[in-house]
């Protein structure tokens, strides 16, 4: 199931949601739009929404105002089971909460990647690649997840994330239990795997730095403006990317 290049990755319309008693909208986007492999960093202050915004995009959070569609096709407003079935076949998912099966072997945590979806499962040479990739030595693939650091199952869960090639890619906070060059390998190896396979990454962080690995950027404290080109500064945009800015709808 290929992604179509002309076909916008994510769009947003209309969209606004607050919490049962808040008084006042938590996020109100009158558009948002991001093509195939145009990856997104996504910053704000704890509380300005990130994470609500992600879970709505995910399917997980219930959207009652407005439309989310990935791919060009709607996911929200939809019922339970049809985002469920759209999340496993569209997105892959790297939450702060992890989600692997701890009595599972590292191998079979990232198989899962494919046992909810009606594409192919993910076959063993590029789960070995992800693994050998993201710095998981192949004597820890057969072990259960339980027994890895926080640092080491996180790279579990970007591994199965990657998995199944997902049209788009959301991570939030992923590099958090990350030394620094490991971080940057992370990084490296998502959006290389994003571009080449024609994903869209959208990534929350709170370390700046990282906002360099990306062409395009959403400050939650200015939804108004949607989404903004940044200037490259550095070299790591250029080092993965091989250019110094992206295409917009």
């Amino acid at each position: 199931m290929s992604t179509d290049p002309n076909i916008p990755a994510l769009e947003l319309k209309n969209l606004r949601f607050s919490w049962p008693g808040a008084g006042k909208l938590s996020l109100d986007i009158a558009h948002l739009c991001l093509m195939p492999a145009q990856h997104l960093f996504i910053r704000g202050a704890s509380g300005s929404g990130k994470t609500t915004l992600l879970n709505l995009l995910s399917g997980i959070q219930t959207l009652a105002e407005g439309e989310i569609h990935i791919a060009g096709e709607l996911l929200q407003p939809q019922a339970a089971s049809r985002r469920d079935a759209m999340r496993a076949e569209k997105i892959g998912v790297v939450f702060q909460q992890l989600n692997l099966i701890p009595y599972l072997s590292v191998f079979d945590n990232v198989r899962l990647a494919g046992a909810f979806s009606r594409k192919p499962a993910p076959d063993k040479s590029r789960i070995e690649y992800l693994l050998t990739a993201l710095g998981l030595s192949p004597q820890l693939w057969h072990g259960s997840a339980n027994e890895l650091s926080v640092g080491q199952q996180q790279r579990v869960a970007i591994a199965r994330a990657l998995a199944g090639q997902p049209t788009l890619l959301i991570a939030d906070e992923p590099t958090s239990a990350l030394d620094a060059d490991n971080r940057d390998s992370f990084m490296r190896l998502l959006i290389s795997e994003a571009t080449a396979a024609n994903a869209t990454v959208i990534f929350v962080s709170h370390d700046p730095q990282l906002a360099s690995y990306f062409s395009w950027e959403l400050d939650m404290a200015h939804l108004e403006l949607g989404v903004q080109a940044r200037e490259a500064k550095g070299s790591e945009l250029s080092m993965v990317s091989g250019k110094e800015g992206d295409f917009a709808c």
